[in-house]
């Protein structure tokens, strides 16, 4: 069973970063394709980030493309969202997301996942 653990969420000012952190036990990291979510109050859960299993392919939300970075350490078993240049619609749970059935291809749909972390607050004030 995969457990999923995410931290380094908080409260920043806009302009400022942020890295998330998420620790994966329970399985082979290296068997999954890695996601980050995000979900605001009132609105749907949406795709931020997701990386392969070895890092070789990422992709991004339009709306974060150029200042999120997602990495992978698969030594650590933990997975990174580098958030930078924060603005208040960043503001939401954050949560880390496993999919077992892909090694490679990154979808952004989150029923594609089927392992999901707690999730941590983001707070991005103005």
């Amino acid at each position: 069973q995969v457990q999923l653990v995410e931290s380094g969420g908080g409260s920043v000012q806009a302009g400022e970063s942020l890295r998330l952190s998420c620790k994966f036990s329970g399985r082979r990291f290296t068997s999954y394709v890695m996601g980050w979510f995000r979900q605001a109050p009132g609105k749907e859960r949406e795709f931020v980030a997701g990386i392969s299993w070895d890092g070789d392919k990422v992709s991004y939300a339009d709306s974060v493309e150029g200042r999120f970075t997602i990495s992978r350490d698969n030594a650590e078993n933990t997975v990174y969202l580098q958030m930078n240049s924060l603005t208040p619609g960043d503001t939401a749970v954050y949560l880390c997301a496993a999919d077992s059935r892909r090694r490679t291809t990154i979808l952004s749909q989150e029923l594609r996942y089927d392992s999901w972390g707690q999730g941590t607050q983001v707070t991005v004030s103005s």
